[in-house]
């Protein structure tokens, strides 16, 4: 195998209930990795790690709960010995402008999103030192384009890529390497759940080109599995999103140009959603939103 091979490494994954994370645990168990599940949705973790079979183990914990990580890292150096590999995967999002979104759920992403990944890192990484181990964040092309709709979402990606980037120079001194991910939209449950929203959907869909296209869950697997063979710094999936950084001064003009015919009667259309079903209903998005805030 070769050097940075994840043969033999133990590999903690967040949010492995289904989606990228789901999917990188089996990915990886397949090269040899022992996988830990860690998030809050239990019965589709432990159903995972049973497909996967004995390489794999699941353990409940919420990633904005100190007590619940601790525990939870504590579990897995218990059960496989240590810890070489950190995904912060875990992620959840709503639909709504910051006018009239859900206040909790609006702020609970921020927690997941942003929070989570410091208290991910945070709480597992005396046990990636001492293997001169590897973090990886899943960011998203979110932190590059500010989309309307996203304030939330965005300001939390673009916080864990600046995050990563000040703290990777931090511990490079220990052998640590740590790395961000930005991938487009995939099909993944959250991206098919906003896609359905009355409002939201129509506006995400509806973005021109590249910025607009959904890729299969297959692509993402793909570059992350290659990413993290190689404890890259940066994974962009697909590449171009990599290209966009280069220009990325120039896209929030672009952005509200191309926004601006569509978001006066998209901001009638959701005090419409909000009225009828609620600002929470309105605001929540993917399984794992749900389950996020009902645990806030």
């Amino acid at each position: 195998m070769a050097k940075n091979s994840v043969n033999g490494k133990v590999v903690l994954i967040t949010g492995a209930a289904r989606g990228i994370g789901a999917g990188l645990a089996e990915r990886l168990a397949a090269q040899g990795a022992k996988v830990a599940l860690v998030g809050i949705e239990a019965e589709e973790q432990k159903a995972v790690a049973d497909k996967i079979g004995a390489g794999a183990h699941a353990w409940e914990a919420d990633v904005t709960s100190w007590d619940d990580l601790e525990r939870a890292t504590a579990g897995v150096v218990e059960h496989f010995g240590g810890i070489d590999i950190v995904i912060a995967n875990a992620g959840i999002a709503t639909s709504g402008f910051v006018r009239s979104v859900d206040p909790a759920a609006f702020e609970k992403v921020i927690e997941v999103d942003l929070l989570g990944v410091w208290r991910t890192f945070r709480v597992t990484l005396p046990h990636v030192i001492d293997r001169k181990g590897y973090l990886l964040a899943i960011s998203s092309l979110a932190a590059i384009t500010h989309a309307p709709g996203m304030a939330n979402y965005a300001a939390a990606k673009a916080g864990v890529e600046a995050f990563c980037n000040s703290f990777r120079a931090e511990v490079a001194h220990l052998g640590v390497k740590v790395g961000v991910a930005h991938p487009t939209w995939i099909r993944t449950d959250l991206v098919e759940s906003a896609d359905k929203h009355p409002v939201f959907g129509k506006l995400r869909t509806g973005m021109p080109g590249l910025l607009g296209k959904t890729y299969p869950l297959s692509v993402a697997l793909d570059h992350l599995q290659t990413g993290i063979n190689k404890r890259a710094r940066t994974v962009h999936v697909p590449r171009w999103v990599g290209g966009l950084k280069l220009i990325r001064a120039f896209l929030p003009p672009i952005i509200e140009i191309g926004a601006k015919s569509r978001i006066k009667k998209a901001d009638a259309a959701a005090l419409v959603d909000i009225e009828r079903r609620g600002a929470y209903e309105s605001s929540i998005t993917g399984q794992a939103g749900r389950a996020a805030t009902k645990k806030g």
